[in-house]
């Protein structure tokens, strides 16, 4: 009987590089970068904090390796979920060489260009972060679009109506039919 186990890593920290998308001879998509996190602490034998910091290689594969490759940028602030896996390889020197790296399942960007520009970040009422908007013209865009998409529904409801009333008479009209073997001789 065999027994369950776990290979799970969650890291939230910043890009140390810029991803690099390549594909595989199979057309796969694979991206791979740099992520720092740091770890601070407080020494029993000393009167000052200690700061630490660990750096991951990340891969993503797929879909995910494509929006990466878009969406991150060296200093970016993620949020990474995904496995540790282990590769060997000889090198071109004949030496054997391993590396462990994360193997990406998702990824959540944490701050926002704006953010990083030292502005403030903006969230949605569902609490999920969204990119600021470069430059006001594209929120008077957004607008726009927003207000065309409820003139849109509203005529979608007017069309609704009317489609409605004309089953409603279709219908009084079939019940006002008589159907000759429904009245006794």
């Amino acid at each position: 009987m065999s027994s369950r186990s776990l290979n799970k890593v969650m890291l939230i920290g910043n890009l140390t590089r810029d991803p690099e998308l390549r594909y595989t001879p199979q057309g796969t998509a694979v991206c791979s970068f740099g992520l720092a996190t740091n770890r601070s602490w407080m020494p029993s034998d000393a009167s000052e904090r200690r700061e630490e910091t660990e750096f991951h290689r990340i891969v993503s594969w797929n879909k995910l390796a494509e929006l990466c490759s878009q969406l991150l940028t060296k200093g970016r602030k993620v949020y990474i979920e995904g496995r540790l896996q282990t590769r060997s390889w000889e090198g071109q020197d004949g030496e054997k060489r391993q590396a462990t790296e994360v193997v990406a399942e998702d990824m959540v960007i944490l701050d926002s260009k704006r953010e990083r520009e030292g502005g403030e970040a903006e969230f949605s009422e569902s609490g999920s972060q969204e990119v600021a908007a470069e430059a006001a013209g594209e929120k008077k865009e957004t607008k726009k679009a927003t207000a065309e998409k409820e003139e849109d529904s509203s005529e979608s409801k007017v069309e609704k109506k009317s489609k409605d009333e004309k089953k409603e008479k279709e219908s009084k009209e079939e019940d006002d039919v008589i159907d000759l073997d429904d009245i006794p001789f």
